[in-house]
């Protein structure tokens, strides 16, 4: 038997399913969201500090994620491929290429995403306003495909 499409965003599947958001609402999320939809992202990378602030499990395997824009709206189905929580300092190449923001060097990936991590928006998020990564911080890398374009 073969899986049913999804009807729409207001499909009761994907009311089900957890909520994926990419950065904070604005610029930067509408950025990573079209890339997301165009297929230059596949992955992305998350703090095991925040999933600990927030009381969130990390990623799994073969679950599925609503992933919203930045007002809210349901837009994509994307399913996680692959899971590996890693220090900072061991993220490679094809990971940073892969999250689809035109990053051609780690170290490029890295300074935006310290720029991100270093942000008021993000201590404010894990209610640290000193929060700071550096080559031990672990990371969550999860890779996934993009299973519903819901516009």
């Amino acid at each position: 038997m073969t899986e049913q499409p999804y009807t729409g965003p207001d499909d009761p599947r994907v009311a089900a399913l957890r909520i994926e958001q990419f950065g904070f609402p604005g610029p930067l999320r509408d950025r990573l969201v079209a890339a997301v939809l165009g297929g230059a992202k596949t992955s992305t990378t998350g703090l095991v500090a925040q999933y600990e602030h927030e009381n969130e499990p990390l990623p799994q395997v073969g679950v599925r994620s609503a992933v919203i824009d930045s007002d809210g709206r349901v837009v994509a189905v994307t399913e996680t491929t692959d899971v590996r929580v890693v220090p900072l300092a061991e993220v490679d190449l094809r990971h940073a290429v892969d999250e689809g923001e035109g990053h051609t060097t780690v170290a490029e990936w890295r300074a935006g995403h310290e720029g991100f991590w270093h942000g008021e928006e993000m201590r404010a998020a894990l209610a640290d306003p000193g929060f700071a990564v550096d080559d031990t911080t672990p990371v969550v890398l999860e890779r996934f495909r993009l299973v519903a374009d819901l516009r």
